[in-house]
């Protein structure tokens, strides 16, 4: 071969190479797979009231790392979710008309979006109570905060919680249709609470029918105004509030917790909530039977107690306590609380054993509102108040050795029923009467 095709034949190679490697690199380059998602709960066609998390999971066949978001869209615009692989959205139904409604899913990586997931469920909310069930109860914890391990409390506020709910259906009186239990985001966490998410609380099986959803703010604040707006229709009314959750204030300031001169508040799961902020959801509540009880570390400021059941400075006050109300705390605004991981706050567990037990029967007060029990007959009458209870949960803590280690949480309360003034709670507030 000559020098002239040689030097042709490099030509060509040099040209066409280029265009054959652009050619393979085309021809690698991946295509972008559209992630997947999935509706869990509830089924399509099922019939729901309140609270409804729509749960479900996603994921991208690229790698889950790319999946951004989930979006949710009922009878309007598309919304974002909590969570992408495992997502929920937490559908308030309270104020919507009964009638059947779409709800549309799709997730998204960036690129594409899903196949869109579709059901139809019903909305069914009872308007007509039966007459005898004038009573409501509304349990709320938030205790696994998923940034912080060393402070999650585990899954033992649920756990009693449910126990007092049982309780109050078989013993009390209470309609399973006006119980509602607010958990953490309204997942259930494995390792007792400590590990990941793997199911909401309505997907798991129920002893009863009652409503569950999340302690997170908006969840919180709208089922209180449903419980007041619920129970101003009737009388008779009875409300019952309990709250179990970590306490805003210093523990560093071991004298008075940092909060001589600010408002008691707890965690719920995405925000706070301060003893005022409480108190302007309750104002609007007619009921003259209401106990409400705060479990939470420097608490007493919900009761308008500070400590030795000092009243609160009166430009703080939570304007919670009011006539025929009696309103408790786990703890003094100036003390710490304690809960056990497995079986809940022990100042509620304490108050429950009372009442369930009947050992409570005939407790009263003593100096600083302490607690003691008595001997006499003429005291006990088979039936336990919610002070009895109170004042039994103190002198155990004060008492019991096994405790020593808690005693000095000051439980406060301040009760006001039947009414106010100095002499208008001398009668105790029997629950389920």
């Amino acid at each position: 071969m000559d020098k002239k095709k040689i030097i042709a034949v490099i030509l060509i190679v040099a040209v066409v190479s280029p265009v054959i490697f652009i050619y393979f690199e085309e021809e690698t380059v991946e295509v972008n797979k559209k992630p997947v998602v999935e509706i869990v709960y509830p089924r399509d066609g099922a019939t729901v009231s309140k609270i409804v998390t729509i749960s479900g999971s996603a994921s991208d066949p690229d790698g889950d790392d790319n999946l951004l978001r989930v979006e949710i869209r009922i009878n309007g615009e598309w919304n974002s979710v909590e969570g992408n692989t495992k997502w929920s959205y937490e559908w308030k139904t309270y104020d919507l008309d009964d009638d059947i409604y779409t709800v549309n899913v799709r997730s998204w990586d960036g690129a594409d979006y899903s196949e869109i997931e579709e059901i139809k469920i019903r909305i069914q909310n009872p308007e007509v109570i039966e007459s005898d069930s004038h009573k409501w109860a509304i349990f709320m914890a938030a205790s696994n905060f998923p940034e912080d391990n060393e402070s999650k409390l585990g899954n033992g506020a649920l756990n009693l919680a449910e126990k007092m709910a049982a309780y109050f259906i078989e013993d009390l009186g209470y309609p399973t249709d006006n119980i509602i239990i607010l958990f953490d985001d309204g997942w259930i966490r494995g390792d007792n609470g400590y590990g990941e998410p793997f199911e909401t609380l309505q997907q798991r099986k129920h002893r009863y029918d009652i409503t569950y959803g999340g302690a997170t703010k908006g969840t919180v604040v709208s089922s209180l105004e449903y419980v007041v707006d619920e129970s101003n229709k009737f009388e008779d009314s009875e409300v019952f509030v309990w709250i179990a959750s970590h306490g805003c204030g210093d523990d560093s300031k071991k004298l008075f917790g940092g909060k001589i001169l600010d408002r008691s508040a707890i965690f719920l799961w995405d925000d706070t909530m301060s003893d005022a902020d409480f108190g302007g959801i309750l104002v609007s509540l007619k009921s003259d039977k209401t106990c409400v009880i705060v479990d939470a570390c420097y608490s007493g400021g919900f009761a308008d107690k500070t400590i030795f059941n000092l009243p609160e400075f009166f430009l703080l006050k939570s304007n919670i306590p009011n006539s025929g109300r009696v309103v408790m705390t786990g703890a003094s605004k100036f003390r710490l609380g304690y809960a056990s991981t497995i079986e809940g706050p022990l100042f509620s567990q304490l108050w429950f054993n009372g009442i369930e037990s009947g050992d409570a029967d005939g407790f009263k007060p003593s100096i600083f509102d302490m607690g003691r029990p008595t001997k006499l007959k003429m005291f006990k009458d088979g039936k336990v108040s919610v002070e009895e209870a109170f004042y039994y949960a103190k002198y155990i803590l004060r008492t019991d050795k096994a405790l020593k280690d808690f005693s000095k949480m000051e439980p406060q309360i301040n009760d006001q029923y039947p009414r106010s003034g100095p002499f208008g709670s001398k009668k105790g507030m029997i629950l389920g009467e």
